[in-house]
Formats: structure tokens, sequence, C-alpha cells
């Protein structure tokens, strides 16, 4: 076994954790508490942990820094990549890669010179996206049944809104509940506009016609959170009219650039969302006395142009005196017309008569025969030449023709005959068929029309005795002979005096020819 060999120096032997340790302790106890200036570098938000980590430069050096979890949640603002900030904590360091860092517990923007050129530099950016443009913005409701605000619920801000609404124009109000002042402000107040637009209409929490976002008066760094991107997006994309009422008159951010109006206190805010009930009241009176007052004068003066127009009007006598005259000289020439008419008809007709005289007409008889007897005479000679003609044609036409032409226009007509003979039996079957339904259907319409239906269900048809059946009482009179036909038979009655009818004269009806004999028992008399 090898001896160690003695050490020649007497410099004492430190491992590296024992320096990584000293150096900590040295470290921590001369720097416990500084405070730095510098640019942030590096910077990506917190971590999932919670934590930040980045770096604080200047033009020659550069010192890694970190934010613990419960020191972010106490920051005033949003830290973002090159802002220059004032960091208060105390120097450490890391023995696991030998590098000291600064702990941040506080941090504040290096100035309000700082903060502006940030909020320049932002404005300038958001204005390049037409967040800012004058033709985006929208014109708030006149008459607004629900209001929203967006604002801290325990402030007097809030409590200056209601009272303001409620002395101009009682309306429901809308608070969503928001910080605003800290880290979590401007997220908060984004997350609220997107949850008012969000609302649908007929849900049991309505959706407000317009929005007050408002806020008292402080520092930059007060209204810081109004300044974030994220609330200036949502207020651009909000489809609701927004008033921004953030800060005092002289102060400003960047919401008042992207909302539809800014009201410079949320008192003034509050007297844009709503008009004075008791000013409407009288504008609506008065509206009302004017309304009035023009139909009056409007009524006044179409009454007086009816009443010029009706004395432009002619009378009734007026408009039918020409047709009056009219009618009265076609009234009087119609007679002497009708006696023209009858004498011209007179003439023609003897005219015709003289026409017909028997002597006319046994010359025309007489002409008539002897052209009678001339054709007949002609009539051998004309029959002969005629059939000497004919019998020519025939001889040629047969010194043409042959027996086979002849044979095979014989089959084909035969064949042609025997087609037309079945069509022939298929027509007439078809015919005869649709005439028997026809038929079929008539006497189904004839039985439905037919009184003898009405016989068959109990009523009965009275006839007079020339067997015209009796349509009207008033037409029968005491002792006439009528028959009432049933529907197995006929019943003689003779007809009495009847009730509730006037008194008619007699007619006289001719007697019938024949009377049929009356069976036992059917005589009767009808009432």
């Amino acid at each position: 076994m090898s001896e160690k060999p003695e050490s020649t120096s007497n410099v004492a032997e430190f491992t590296v954790s024992e320096i990584s340790g000293a150096l900590k302790r040295t470290v921590e106890d001369t720097f416990g508490h500084i405070r730095v200036r510098g640019e942030i570098s590096g910077y990506r938000g917190p971590h999932s942990s919670g934590h930040a980590y980045f770096s604080l430069k200047d033009d020659k050096a550069r010192i890694e820094a970190v934010i613990w979890r419960s020191a972010m949640s106490r920051l005033r603002f949003q830290p973002e990549e090159g802002m220059e900030v004032v960091a208060t904590g105390k120097l450490t360091t890391y023995p696991g890669s030998s590098k000291y860092q600064i702990v941040i517990e506080q941090m504040e923007p290096a100035g309000a010179g700082a903060l502006m050129a940030l909020l320049e530099e932002r404005k300038r950016k958001l204005g390049a996206e037409g967040l800012f443009d004058a033709s985006a913005k929208r014109r708030l409701p006149y008459m607004p049944r629900i209001i929203g605000v967006v604002t801290s619920p325990t402030g007097a801000v809030i409590r200056d809104i209601i009272h303001r609404i409620a002395d101009r124009f009682p309306l429901h109000v809308l608070v969503w509940p928001v910080r605003v002042q800290g880290e979590t402000a401007g997220a908060e107040v984004a997350n609220a506009i997107n949850g008012f637009n969000r609302l649908e209409q007929g849900n049991a929490l309505p959706r407000p016609d317009v929005l007050i976002v408002a806020r008292g008066g402080g520092s930059l760094e007060d209204l810081w959170g109004f300044n974030d991107e994220a609330v200036v997006r949502a207020v651009a994309a909000s489809h609701i009219p927004i008033i921004s009422a953030v800060g005092h008159e002289t102060d400003w951010t960047l919401i008042d650039l992207a909302a539809d109006v800014r009201a410079p206190t949320p008192t003034g805010a509050a007297e844009m969302a709503v008009p004075v009930k008791a000013d409407l009241r009288a504008q609506v009176a008065t509206l009302g006395a004017r309304l009035s007052s023009g139909m009056s004068r409007y009524l006044d003066r179409r009454r007086e142009i009816q009443r010029a127009l009706a004395r432009a009007l002619p009378s009734a006598d007026q408009l039918l005196a020409l047709p009056r005259r009219r009618f009265d000289e076609t009234a009087g020439r119609l007679g002497r017309a009708l006696q023209a008419n009858t004498q011209k008809k007179r003439g023609e007709f003897d005219g015709c008569a003289r026409r017909l005289s028997p002597r006319l007409l046994e010359q025309t008889l007489r002409e008539k025969r002897l052209e009678i007897k001339r054709l007949d005479s002609q009539l051998p000679r004309c029959l002969a030449a005629f059939l000497h003609k004919r019998r020519g044609l025939f001889d040629r036409t047969a010194a043409r023709l042959s027996v086979e032409p002849a044979a095979r226009l014989a089959q084909r007509d035969r064949h042609h005959l025997q087609q037309l003979e079945r069509r022939q039996v298929q027509a007439v079957n078809l015919l005869l068929d649709r005439t028997k339904r026809r038929s079929a259907e008539l006497e189904r319409l004839l039985k439905t029309l037919s009184y003898q239906g009405v016989l068959e269900r109990g009523f009965a048809v009275v006839l007079d005795p020339s067997g015209t059946p009796v349509k009207r009482a008033a037409t029968v009179t005491a002792g006439d002979e009528l028959t009432i036909k049933f529907r197995d038979g006929n019943v003689q009655a003779v007809a009495q005096g009847g009730e509730n009818r006037p008194e008619q004269p007699k007619a006289e009806r001719p007697s019938p020819a024949k009377k049929s004999p009356v069976p036992a028992g059917s005589q009767g008399s009808l009432f």
C-alpha cells in the first residue's frame, strides 16, 4: 500500500462546496440589500411555477435576476422586454453553476419617462393595427335598457355612477367587479369586457346595451393596467359600445383611444349613457302638442279642399241632362222607325207573293217538262257513247292486266281485310264495354236523380187530374181531384179548404181524357 505524499505547501486546502458556500455567505453578507438599475433582457414571462427568470443589463455588464412567485404577485406593473427598471433585493450565488444573481423583492419602472416611452411605443404599435380608427367607433344607444359597469365594487366610482343614473333615468345596472390597480388589473378588465360580450339575449342574465369602464384618478403607475394590450384589444373587439371613464379629465390611457366614447369622469360617463327622464317627458309632451296642432291644421286644410272640390263637381241633374235628352229623342224616333220597318217588310212580302202566283208556277212547270223531254231524247245517244267509251277503256286496261299481279293484290287485300276484321272485332268489343260502363253509370245517375228513389224513402208525389205534379199549395182549390202516388201504387184524393192560404179564383183545368178506376178503400181527402 502506497503512502499519501506529503504536501510541500502550507496553503489551506478547500473543497469546491466549501469555496462555493464561503462565496455565497460573503456575497449575501456584503450585498444583503441593494437597488440595481438596468434594462430587462431575456424576459419570457412567469414560469409554470410562478417564478420569473431574466437578466438586468446596461451597456457594459449583465447580471442574472429572479423574482419568486410571492414577490411577482405584488408587482404593480407587468415586466416587459427592454423596459428599464429599478430592482430592490439582495445578491446571492447559485453554487450549481458558479453564478451570482439578484433576488428581486420589489421592482418599479425607472422613472415616468420610461413608462411614457413604453406607452408611446405601444400606442404606435396598436394604432398601426387600426385599433384606434375613428371609423370603427360605434354610436351609443339613445335609450339603453341595461348598462354594464366594469370597475371596483368597493370604491366611490360605482356609487357615483349608480347615483347619477338613478337621478337621470333609473335603469338596470350590471356590475362586473374587477381590480383597477395592480398586476392583474389589465387581465381582469379584459375578461370582464369579453364576458359581457359573450352574454346572449334572452338569458337569465341579460346582455347590456352599453358598457362603462371606470376608475378614479391616480398616477401613471396606478393607471398602468388600463394601458395593457389585452385591455385595448378587448375594447376594440367589443360588439357592445364602450364608454371609457378612467381617471380625471387630464389623465389618459390607451383604453380611452380604443373606446367608442371617452368621458372626463365616471359621473360624466353616466350622464353620457342615459338621458334625463324629465327632459324626455317634456320633449314628448311638446312633440305631442305639435302633432295634435299639426293634425288639426291638416284636417282643416283637407276639409277646405274637399269643399272646394265639391263645389266644382256638377249636380246629378246636370250629369243626367244630356243622357235624358238622348233617351227622349231615341224613344221619339222608335215609333216612327217601327212603322217604317213594318211598311218595308210588307212591301218585300207583297213582292214575293206576286212572284208566287199559280200562273207563274204553271209556266215554270211547262218549261221544266220540255227540258226533261229534250234530255230524255238525248239520253240513248249519250248512254251509247258513254258505254262505248267505257268499253274501250276497259279493253285497253284488260290488255295491260295479268293474273299474277291481280292475285298478289287480292292476296294482300285479303290479308289486310283479315287484319281489319280482327281489329273491328276488338274495336266493337271495346266500344261495347265502354258503352256498357257508360250505361251503368247513367243508370246509377238516373236512379240517384229519379224521384222513384225519393218514393222509396217514404215520400209521395201529388198529381193533378192531368198528371202534372203539384208544386205549390196555392194552386190547389177545394174540390180538386188529386192523385197521390206512393212507391207501391196510387191513391185518389179530393182536396178540401186549406189553412193560411190566400184565396185565388179557381182556374179552369182540362178534364182528364180517362179516369182510372179507384180501387176500393183508396178514396180519400187531402187536408
